[in-house]
């Protein structure tokens, strides 16, 4: 089983796919890993050998933030919008949508359960 970044890739998939199990790389950036690497996208995770992965491994972590990093960097970010107190921050801070959705009949996933209201 081959250890990325800190992930255990799935077994018998292959690389274009399994590379997607790693937080901040999809379709196009995994393709762009393996031409990088020099590793057919075709090929299964437990075919791989050792310098190939460590090859795979080396691209990612020279050229890309990925997991812990990219957790941290965008929780950073938004706690510097609620520290602003910007009007994307309020939201934040709300738990309101950020990006101009209606919440009048919609957003229960952002806005949670439904709380019942008294007469």
């Amino acid at each position: 089983m081959a250890r990325i970044a800190g992930v255990d890739l799935p077994r018998n998939k292959k690389m274009a796919f399994a590379l997607r199990y790693i937080y901040g790389i999809g379709p196009f950036l995994s393709d762009q890993v393996l031409a990088k690497a020099g590793v057919d996208p075709e090929k299964r995770t437990d075919q791989l050998g050792e310098d190939e992965v460590a090859r795979i491994r080396d691209v990612i972590d020279g050229s890309f933030k990925v997991e812990g990093d990219l957790r941290r960097e965008i929780s950073m970010n938004i706690k510097r919008l609620m520290d602003l107190g910007c009007y994307r921050g309020i939201r934040h801070r709300k738990g309101l949508p950020v990006r101009g959705q209606r919440t009048h009949s919609n957003a229960r996933t952002r806005r949670g359960k439904r709380t019942m209201v008294r007469r």
